[in-house]
């Protein structure tokens, strides 16, 4: 069956569903991408595991959510919508640290913007409701499981309630889903009811105002309620430290939150997935392409059309990082057969030019590692496997990472496999064959690797190793590409504007790249996302761990510093750097030196920069106006997403 020939995908229209004569669907998925047939994709995933259990699936994607039609035209769901913003977080995917709009969006046709509302869950949701009423809404994806309690928001600068909330959905399916969505599926399909899928592992619901408590095998933990966190910034980091101390499947505790007179109801995580349960997802009849109604390429997938997720999940705990909240810390391993069966396919692709362009996951080396006595893991409270040392019970074995690249780089049609997931520089400091297979043959010229800073005090709050971690793992690196006879550089990623860094920290970080001759091209700038430690410590100024004080840099002004040091070299920089060395005291660094940053006078292009600065219109930033875009508008009002316009209300009913 051809690839370019809709039927070889899940549906995705009415006219699509009809040709597969079918009376209705057993379930839509409304998704805020579009519909790439790739296990890369949520929505693709789910909608093939249904599908392998004998449910009719379709797929709604990306659609007009300014009224129901839409909605009412896919047709009625016999058992279920289900709803998720896409593989992304909307709001990360539309605005950039500043809270300024992002010109393109890599999960649309053509990488165009518009195509989704800001926050879609709620407003997919209440076009459900509009277009079948009575039938069940689940909600799911990133963007929910993220916003599953009372949640910090940056680009309202304020806390949110539990996604549940707004959204009024029956259920909230959080983290990956698989086991999730089909035991539901198959509750509903046996006559149950979506209060039947109450007790299942991996779902949230909203209890009504006079529903009790059911009881729980495991034990509830009460977190604070939503009108507490909001209203004390202790309080929240107290909740945000609890909350995170119940992510352990084997022995989390339920989670209840009380909303004012209702409560929000969290079950214990899914349980890891097996590794035949891994293969069977996986080894599933993709078609890895987009839906052939496009008429222009998906960014996204053409980025990751000819990559391999090879495991799941992450032990790393990073304060920043969002992985282990929806993917769990235990990591979750596919077969080598299975992996190697899709590297063949991927190959047997039209168009493939020999190179899988990554083989890996959120960490690329973390396959197959997992703690060595599983009666200690079922009971384990640490949120990092390998901070502030590695754990002596987890197993670091690159082996079968090591058989796992050679064995790829055999198949048939394949000529080279990179390996573009970051990878864990701690941990492949422990196996000098890692590196050397690598450097050998798994980097094309530059390997980007994510230290994130210089300062040990900054890395600690992250939970990132020490500094000399990196100087090690690069020097293990330079040796073994001389060993492979192969000029190649590392390309190291660093984050501006972190809680726990100032200027101090990232002068220390600018003349540690000075002196190592490293230029930043991109600089990442820290973005609260929800739920996430360092998320709390932006907000609150507290560390939730240790309840101790965190500096943050709050005003756009420390921000812009602070990006403007690490790309020192950048003449249009050299203001706000010479202002930030003289603040610090740190003279020495301006002059010609060879230890200096920048010059004693501004180049040429620092002062058009400045001209054209103050040319420009003057305008009051949000963050500054200690409030947001949102905060402007008047209440009671939605606004979606609609690029270049300043945003209008809904017109009342």
């Amino acid at each position: 069956m051809s690839v370019t020939d809709s039927s070889a995908f899940l549906p995705a229209s009415a006219d699509e569903i009809r040709a597969r004569g079918w009376d209705a669907p057993d379930v839509v998925f409304v998704t805020g991408d579009a519909y790439v047939d790739h296990p890369s994709f949520a929505m693709a995933v789910l909608g093939r595991v249904l599908e392998s259990r004998g449910f009719k699936v379709a797929i709604l994607a990306q659609p007009d959510w300014r009224s129901a039609d839409a909605f009412r035209a896919i047709g009625r769901p016999r058992l279920f919508w289900a709803v998720s913003a896409g593989n992304m977080d909307s709001m990360i995917n539309h605005y950039t640290a500043n809270r300024k709009r992002r010109n393109d969006d890599a999960y649309s046709p053509g990488g165009a913007i518009g195509l989704r509302p800001d926050r879609p869950t709620p407003v997919y949701a209440q076009r459900c409701r509009e277009a079948a009423p009575g039938v069940p809404v689940v909600i799911g994806g990133i963007e929910a499981s993220l916003r599953r309690i009372a949640h910090y928001d940056y680009w309202s600068d304020s806390v949110r309630p539990s996604i549940l909330v707004p959204s009024k959905a029956d259920l909230l399916a959080f983290g990956k889903g698989e086991a999730t969505i089909v035991a539901i599926a198959e509750t509903l399909a046996r006559g149950g009811t979506i209060r039947d899928c109450r007790a299942l592992r991996g779902v949230g619901y909203l209890l009504g105002r006079t529903e009790a408590l059911p009881e729980h095998a495991s034990g509830t933990l009460e977190l604070p309620s939503c009108e507490a966190v909001t209203a004390d910034p202790r309080t929240f980091a107290e909740a945000t430290r609890d909350f995170h101390h119940e992510t352990n499947p084997f022995h989390a505790r339920r989670i209840v939150q009380r909303h004012g007179d209702r409560a929000v109801v969290l079950n214990p995580p899914c349980l890891p997935l097996s590794e035949a349960e891994m293969d069977a997802i996986y080894d599933l009849p993709y078609t890895r392409r987009p839906h052939p109604s496009y008429a222009e390429p998906i960014p996204a997938w053409t980025m990751i059309r000819d990559s391999v997720q090879i495991m799941r999940g992450c032990f790393g705990g990073c304060t920043f990082c969002s992985i282990t909240m929806h993917e769990g810390r235990i990591i979750q391993s596919r077969s080598r057969r299975s992996i190697l069966a899709e590297v063949a396919r991927a190959a047997a692709e039209p168009g493939f030019k020999g190179t899988i362009s990554d083989l890996g996951g959120p960490t690329a080396n973390m396959y197959r590692m997992r703690c060595t006595r599983p009666e200690v893991e079922a009971k384990c409270r640490r949120l990092s496997c390998i901070h502030p040392t590695i754990c002596k019970l987890l197993g670091t074995d690159h082996a079968p990472t090591i058989d796992l690249m050679r064995s790829a780089r055999a198949v048939a049609g394949v000529k080279r496999v990179n390996v573009a997931s970051g990878i864990r520089m701690d941990l492949a400091n422990l196996s000098p064959e890692y590196v050397e297979e690598m450097a050998a043959h798994h980097v094309g010229g530059h390997l980007k690797v994510a230290p994130e800073h210089q300062s040990d005090a900054v890395l600690s709050l992250m939970k990132k190793p020490s500094a000399a971690v990196f100087d090690r793992f690069a020097a293990a690196f330079d040796r073994a590409s001389a060993k492979a006879g192969k000029e190649q550089y590392l390309v190291p990623y660093y984050i501006a504007g972190h809680p726990g860094s100032g200027v101090k920290e990232m002068i220390e970080l600018a003349v540690f790249l000075k002196a190592r001759g490293y230029r930043p091209r991109q600089v990442q700038d820290f973005i609260p996302a929800p739920m996430d430690i360092a998320t709390c410590m932006w907000w609150t100024g507290i560390d939730p761990l240790t309840m101790k004080p965190v500096a943050t840099a709050r005003k756009l002004r420390d921000r812009q510093t602070q990006r403007a040091l690490m790309q020192f070299f950048k003449p249009e920089n050299w203001f706000l750097v010479r202002d930030a060395l003289l603040e610090a005291g740190r003279r020495d660094l301006i002059g010609g030196g060879p230890q200096c940053l920048i010059p004693a006078d501004p180049p040429r292009e620092a002062l058009e920069a400045a001209r054209r600065r103050a040319a420009e219109p003057t305008h009051v930033h949000a963050e500054d106006a200690g409030t947001s875009p949102e905060a402007e508008r008047p209440r009671g009002r939605t606004v979606g997403y609609r690029p270049g316009r300043s945003g209008h209300g809904r017109r009342p009913r």
